[in-house]
Formats: structure tokens, C-alpha cells, sequence
């Protein structure tokens, strides 16, 4: 890595622990009224036994411990740049009784499995992280290099609310950008060229008026 990137890498990294030094010990209890379609992606994940779960900005770990009581045999793998909300992941997880978790601090980016010992993943899953990932194409790019062939990509994420009134939408917007919040209006676009590539299959959903987009897309 660059002098540069290393530097862009540290510096989204300090800004994620000042945002949520205090806030991992609250975020579960907030987020659920608007991180909508998140505990809908991970019913769509549809994981057998010992495959294998990465969440890329696995914050507090919820999500994957959600999906550890769905899908009880499967291996769990989280990242994030940030470690305050690593240490809340990693407390979550061992109340499961999950200390086989494996858990990473890292750039989504420049993320790969060997990072975690693994040839590849069976699923990958993004819950509104992209939104806040400044390198958020090369994140989906890197995350399908990651598959294994068949595995699939599971991203929740914030839509364009295009059917939900104006005032709610800018209201909307304008508190995203008080936390580096902002929903990526290419996603669709970004996500329909990769599948045009014939590569990849892919099933995008708007969700609640459009509040939230869901997306999967499967390696071939």
C-alpha cells in the first residue's frame, strides 16, 4: 500500500472511531427504527451448514449475530476500520458463545480472503456500510473477488426514497451528512454493469417506498 493510501486508510479510520467511540454502546438501539431491510437481507442469505459469512463494516455485530442464530453452523468473519466498533462486534459475538469468529481491522477496499486464512466466502454482506466507505465501488469489486464461485454479495443500503415525500427525503439527507452518510444513487447502475458483464446474476429490490435498496448478486 502507498504512503498515501495508508494515510487515507488511517484517517477514515480515526474519523469512524471518533464517530462511534460513544455511540457502539447505543447504535443497536437507534439504528433499528431506520437501517430498514437489513434483518430481510440476511433472511435472503439462505446458508447451509459450515459455509462460510463475511460482513464487510460489521460494526457492532449484530448482524452477524443475527445470522448466527438463523443459520447456528456457520462460520462467521467480520471487518471494519473501525476498532472501537470491533470491540463491540467481538463482545456480541462471545455472548453467542462464538469464539471461533475470526474479526479484522481493515480497509474495505483492500479487503481480500487471504486477509482471513480463506480461499473465498460462501456469503458477503454489506448493511448500510457502502454509504459510508469513501472507495465504495472498489469495496463491491473487491468483496466479488472474494466469492467463491456460486457465493453471493448481499448488500442493504439507503435507496433514493423517490417514493416518499420531497420534504422527508432532504430532511433525510441533510441528518445522513451530520454522521459521513451519503446514499450512493449509482449503486443500481454500478451493480447492472458488473451483472452485464455475464459474470455475475444479480436481484435489486427497492424496499419501503424506496427508503432502502437490496441487492444480491451471485458469482457464476
Amino acid at each position: 500500500m502507498s504512503t498515501y493510501a495508508a494515510q487515507k486508510e488511517s484517517s477514515h479510520s480515526e474519523l469512524m472511531d471518533s464517530i462511534y467511540r460513544r455511540q457502539r454502546h447505543f447504535y443497536d438501539a437507534t439504528r433499528k427504527y431506520y437501517l430498514l431491510g437489513r434483518d430481510r437481507m440476511i433472511r435472503d442469505l439462505d446458508m447451509a451448514p459450515r459455509q462460510s459469512l463475511l460482513e464487510i463494516g460489521c460494526g457492532t455485530g449484530r448482524n452477524l449475530a443475527l445470522a448466527a442464530r438463523r443459520y447456528p453452523d456457520i462460520r462467521l468473519h467480520g471487518l471494519d476500520i473501525s476498532a472501537e466498533m470491533l470491540t463491540s462486534a467481538e463482545k456480541t459475538l462471545l455472548c453467542l458463545g462464538r469464539t471461533e469468529s475470526v474479526l479484522k481491522l481493515g480497509d474495505a477496499a483492500q479487503m481480500q480472503a487471504a486477509d482471513f486464512g480463506v480461499v473465498g466466502f460462501d456469503r458477503i454482506m454489506i448493511s448500510y456500510a457502502l454509504s459510508m466507505i469513501p472507495e465504495w465501488e472498489k469495496t463491491i469489486d473487491a468483496a466479488l473477488a472474494a466469492l467463491k464461485p456460486g457465493g453471493s454479495l448481499h448488500i442493504a443500503d439507503f435507496g433514493q426514497q423517490r417514493r416518499l415525500p420531497v420534504w422527508f427525503r432532504y430532511g433525510l439527507r441533510s441528518w445522513l451528512r451530520r454522521f459521513h452518510v451519503t446514499p450512493r444513487a449509482e449503486l443500481e447502475t454500478v451493480l447492472q454493469s458488473l451483472a452485464a458483464s455475464g459474470k455475475f446474476s444479480l436481484e435489486f429490490k427497492s424496499h419501503a417506498r424506496d427508503y432502502a435498496w437490496i441487492a444480491a448478486i451471485r458469482r457464476k
